[in-house]
C-alpha cells in the first residue's frame, strides 16, 4: 500500500509540473539540475540546512547553524579605554583625520574579525546514472520541502528532502517507480577537518559517521550522522560508503550536533542517537507529514494575493519567468507573491527555537558552502541582522524571533567586558559583527566601518517590538528589560555634552564616508569617522523611548527610567540641509558616495517612525528628498539596500515609487533559486527578508498606535488582499481591496487593547456597520469588519 501511495505521488509531482499546475505564486521548479550553490533549492528546520541540486550525481550541501571556525576570541583592544577621551576632543575640535588616525589603531579589534560561519559538509547519492531526461525540481515555500523526479532508461526516479523541526532531523526519500531499480551509494564527506569518517552496519543499523571540528586549537567539534533504510534489496558498507542495490525505496536519515551546545563528546552523540532513534522509529512517511504540519501551521497564517499572472507566465519554469520578468515585470505579477512567499520559507527553515543556544539567521540565513565565506557569513549588525528579522513580527512569525533573543543575551554579557574595558562604562556594547559566541570588539580597520558602537542599541530595539506585537509581558520583564536596561546604562555613561545634547562619539554612519572640509586637517579626503550623527541620535531617541515605555508598563521606578526620560529630552532631532533633505552627520560634508547603499540616516522612517508622516510631516518630507537624493544617484544597487528602499518609500506613502524597486529587485538581484544578490553572487539572506517586510509596509503599517490599513497600494495592484498580517497591539488583519481601495478588513484584536484605525484616502468608514469616530476599546478574540463609505483621490497623500 505505502509503495502505491509513494508511486501515486509521483505521478501526481510529474503531471502537476507537465501540465503547469504548479501555483506560481507557491512553487520555484525548473526543467533542469542546479548548476551551482545559487540554483540549489533551500530547506532547513531552523538549525540544519540542506541543499539539493538534483544533478545525475546528487550532492546535498550541508550546514548546522553551530559550526564556525572556531572558538571565542577575545579581541579587544588594550589601548581603546586610554584615547577615548583624546579622539572626542579632536573630534570637537574639528581636526577629524587626526581623531581617525589615533582612534583606528588604537580601538579596533585584534585580530580585526571574528568567527566565521562554516559549512558541515555533503551528502553524496551516487546512482550510476549518467543522464536524466523529464527531469523536474521543486521547492514548495508553503509545505517547506523540496525535490526532483526524472527518467533514466524508462524508470521514474524521485528524491525528496524534508526538514523536519519537531524531531531535529533532516529526511531524504529517494524512490524508483519500478521494484528493484534503485541502486546508489551514500557517504558523507567534507573538504577540511575531518577526524574519522565511516560507514558500519551493525545491529541492524545502516550508518556513515563523519566526525570533523574547525582546525583550530580548542575547536568547534561536531558529528554527523546518516542512516539509511532501504526497501527492499541489500545495503553493504565499505570504508566511507555504504552501497544499497536492488532497492525501490531508500530513506536517509541525518543530523549533526556539536560542542557549541554540549561539553563532552558523549553528550552531542547521545543526543545525535537519540534524534536518529526518534526519526528512524517514526519513518519517513510519519516524518514527512509532521515536517508540513509543523511548517504550515507557521506559513499558513498568511495569505497574499496580488492576482494572476498574465496567460501562462507563472506556470512557465522559475529560471524563466525571472529571465522573462527582466523586460515584461507586468505580466507575471505572481512572481512577487513566489518572492514574498520565498522570504518567509526561509526565516521559518533557518531560525526555530532549537531549545537551549538557539542562533539566529546569519547572513547567509543557514546555507554555506565556503570554509572563507562572503564577509565571514556572519551576523553583520548594521543592518543585516536586524533587517533578518523585519518581517518576523508583521507577517506573523513571532516564533521565529526566539534564536535572535539567545545570541542578543549572549552577546550582552560579553559587551558588558567590552564596555567595561574599552569604555570604562557599564552596560553593554557592541559594534557592527558579531559571530555565534557574540564577539563585541570591533571589526575590520576602517573608519568609516570599524569604530560604530552602536549596534546593540539596535539589536535591543527588536525587544520592545516585539512586545507591542505580542504584548508578551513575561517577555518584556524576564528577557527584554535587562537587556534594554544594559543598553541605555552604557549610553548615560558614554554620551557627553555637546552643542547643548547628549552626543555619542566616536562614532560613524556605517559604512559611509565623506569629504573633510579644508579646515579640518586633511582636505579633500575620505573620513568616517565623527560625533552627533543622525542615525546615532535616531537610535538613542529610540532606546530612551523604549525604556520609558518599559518602565511604564512594568510599573518601575527606577534611576534608569528617570534617567532615560531625562537623556531623551536631550537628544538632539534630525538636522535638515540646504536642499530640503535630512542630515546624515553633524555638519553638511561634502559626499564621497551620494548613491550610498546603506540608508543610515533614514532609522527614523524605517524601521524607526520618528520620520514618518504620522509622527513629524515635515521631517517625512525631507526623509524623503534624501531618499530621492540617494536613489537618483545610484543607490538600492544591491538586494538588501533596494529591499529598504522599498519600505522606505512604503513609509512615505509612496506606493508607485516602492513598487518600481520592488519589480527592480525581481529584475536584478533574484538569483536562480530565488535567493537575494548583490547583482550577481555572493547570496546575502537579507535582502529576501527585506523584501518581504517591505512589499508587507505597502499593505498595512501600525506604527504611532495606529492600525493603517492600505498606507502605500500601488497603482499597479488595484486589486487584491492578504489575510493574517499583523499590527502592533496584537491585531490580526485581513485586507481586501479592489479597484484601488479597500472592499473590507477584518481586525482580531488578541489583546483586547485600543484600535486606531486610519484607512488610505477614506474620509469615514464604518466599524462593524457604525460609522468609526475615533479610538474602539477591543475585546480579547473580538473581530472587527471594517468598510469604507467613501474613498478620495488615491494619491492624495503621497510624499515625492
Amino acid at each position: 500500500m505505502a509503495v502505491l501511495q509513494n508511486l501515486f505521488f509521483l505521478a501526481w509531482a510529474l503531471s502537476a509540473v507537465v501540465s503547469g499546475q504548479y501555483d506560481g505564486s507557491r512553487y520555484a521548479w525548473y526543467s533542469s539540475p542546479a548548476s551551482d550553490f545559487n540554483s540549489a533549492l533551500p530547506v532547513g528546520n531552523g538549525r540544519l540546512g540542506g541543499l539539493i541540486y538534483c544533478t545525475p550525481t546528487e550532492k546535498i550541501s550541508l550546514n548546522e547553524n553551530s559550526i564556525w571556525s572556531g572558538p571565542f576570541l577575545n579581541r579587544l583592544n588594550p589601548n581603546a579605554g586610554g584615547v577615548i577621551s583624546e579622539v572626542r576632543s579632536l573630534l570637537e575640535a574639528g581636526n577629524i583625520t587626526g581623531a581617525g588616525r589615533v582612534a583606528l589603531p588604537n580601538m579596533a579589534g585584534n585580530p580585526t574579525s571574528p568567527q566565521q560561519y562554516n559549512p558541515l559538509g555533503e551528502l553524496n547519492l551516487n546512482f550510476g546514472h549518467s543522464s536524466q531526461t523529464t527531469l523536474q525540481r521543486w521547492l514548495d515555500t508553503y509545505q517547506g520541502n523540496s525535490g526532483c523526479s526524472y527518467l533514466y532508461n524508462g524508470v521514474n526516479y524521485t528524491r525528496e528532502i524534508i526538514a523536519n523541526h519537531p524531531t531535529g532531523v533532516l529526511a531524504v526519500r529517494l524512490q524508483a517507480s519500478q521494484a528493484g531499480q534503485l541502486n546508489v551509494q551514500v557517504s558523507l564527506s567534507r573538504s577540511q577537518y575531518v577526524t574519522s569518517n565511516t560507514a558500519s552496519i551493525t545491529g541492524g543499523v545502516n550508518s556513515i559517521v563523519m566526525r570533523a571540528n574547525s582546525g583550530n586549537s580548542n575547536p568547534i567539534s561536531f558529528t554527523a550522522e546518516a542512516q539509511v533504510v532501504a526497501s527492499g534489496g541489500s545495503i553493504s558498507a565499505s570504508g566511507s560508503t555504504l552501497t544499497v542495490e536492488g532497492a525501490t525505496t531508500v530513506d536517509i536519515f541525518f543530523d549533526a550536533e556539536s560542542s557549541y551546545r554540549y561539553s563532552s563528546n558523549s553528550a552531542w552523540e547521545a543526543e545525535l542517537a537519540r534524534k536518529l532513534s526518534s526519526a528512524t522509529s517514526k519513518g519517513f512517511p510519519a516524518l514527512r507529514s509532521a515536517a508540513i504540519a509543523d511548517n504550515t501551521a507557521l506559513i499558513g497564517r498568511v495569505s497574499l494575493d496580488l492576482g494572476r499572472a498574465s496567460g501562462s507566465a507563472a506556470s512557465l519554469p522559475t529560471d524563466q519567468r525571472l529571465s522573462n520578468y527582466k523586460n515584461s515585470p507586468n505580466s507575471d505579477i505572481q512572481l512577487v507573491t513566489l518572492q514574498y512567499n520565498m522570504g518567509r520559507h526561509l526565516l521559518v527553515a533557518s531560525s526555530r527555537d532549537t531549545g537551549a543556544l538557539s542562533l539566529p539567521a546569519n547572513l547567509q540565513g543557514i546555507w554555506n558552502e565556503d570554509f572563507n565565506p562572503p564577509w565571514g557569513s556572519k551576523y553583520t549588525i548594521n543592518i543585516n541582522l536586524e533587517m533578518n528579522y523585519w518581517h518576523a513580527e508583521t507577517t506573523n512569525l513571532a516564533e521565529a524571533t526566539k534564536p535572535f533573543w539567545d545570541l542578543l543575551t549572549i552577546a550582552q554579557g560579553r559587551g558588558e567586558l567590552a564596555a567595561s574595558e574599552m569604555y570604562r562604562c557599564d552596560g553593554f556594547v557592541l559594534h557592527h559583527n558579531i559571530d555565534c559566541w557574540g564577539d563585541p570588539a570591533p571589526v575590520d580597520y576602517g573608519t568609516p566601518y570599524t569604530i560604530w558602537p552602536m549596534g546593540g542599541v539596535w539589536l535591543s530595539t527588536h525587544l520592545m517590538e516585539h512586545y507591542r506585537f505580542t504584548g508578551n509581558k513575561t517577555f518584556l520583564q524576564e528577557t527584554a528589560w535587562p537587556i534594554l536596561q544594559g543598553a541605555a546604562e552604557f549610553y548615560f555613561c558614554y554620551t557627553f555634552m555637546w552643542d547643548g545634547y547628549y552626543t555619542a562619539g566616536p562614532s560613524l554612519s556605517p559604512e559611509n564616508s565623506f569629504i573633510v572640509p579644508s579646515n579640518e586637517f586633511q582636505s579633500g579626503s575620505g573620513e568616517g569617522i565623527d560625533i552627533s550623527l543622525t542615525m546615532d541620535n535616531s537610535l538613542l531617541y529610540q532606546l530612551f523611548n523604549d525604556v520609558i515605555e518599559a518602565c511604564q508598563i512594568l510599573g518601575l521606578s527606577s534611576s534608569d527610567c528617570s534617567n532615560a526620560e531625562n537623556y531623551l529630552a536631550k537628544i538632539k532631532p534630525p538636522q535638515i540641509g540646504s536642499y530640503g533633505q535630512i542630515l546624515e552627520w553633524r555638519q553638511e560634508y561634502g559626499e564621497t558616495e551620494p548613491g550610498m547603499r546603506h540608508l543610515s540616516p533614514l532609522f527614523g522612517l524605517y524601521p524607526g517612525s520618528q520620520m514618518t508622516p504620522a509622527v513629524s510631516p515635515s521631517l517625512a518630507a525631507a526623509a524623503g528628498v534624501l531618499l530621492n537624493h540617494r536613489m537618483q544617484s545610484g543607490s538600492g544597487d544591491t538586494g538588501w539596500s533596494r529591499a529598504w528602499v522599498i519600505a522606505c518609500y512604503a513609509r512615505l506613502f509612496n506606493g508607485d515609487s516602492a513598487w518600481a524597486s520592488v519589480q527592480t529587485f525581481l529584475q536584478t538581484f533574484t538569483l536562480t533559486n530565488m535567493f537575494n544578490s548583490n547583482n550577481g553572487p555572493p547570496m546575502q539572506i537579507d535582502g529576501n527578508f527585506g523584501f518581504t517586510a517591505g512589499v508587507t509596509e505597502l499593505f498595512l503599517q501600525s506604527h504611532a498606535n495606529i492600525v493603517h490599513l492600505l498606507p502605500a497600494l500601488p497603482s499597479s495592484v488595484p486589486t487584491g488582499s492578504i489575510t493574517g498580517l499583523v499590527a502592533r497591539g496584537g491585531f490580526v488583519v485581513d485586507i481586501y481591496w479592489s479597484g484601488g481601495a479597500l472592499t473590507n478588513a477584518t481586525i482580531t484584536s488578541n489583546l483586547g487593547g485600543t484600535l486606531t484605525l486610519k484607512v488610505a484616502n477614506a474620509a469615514t468608514l464604518s466599524v462593524n456597520g457604525e460609522t468609526y469616530t475615533g479610538p474602539i476599546n477591543t475585546t480579547a478574540g473580538g473581530t472587527y469588519t471594517v468598510t469604507l463609505d467613501y474613498h478620495m483621490d488615491r494619491d492624495s497623500h503621497d510624499y515625492e
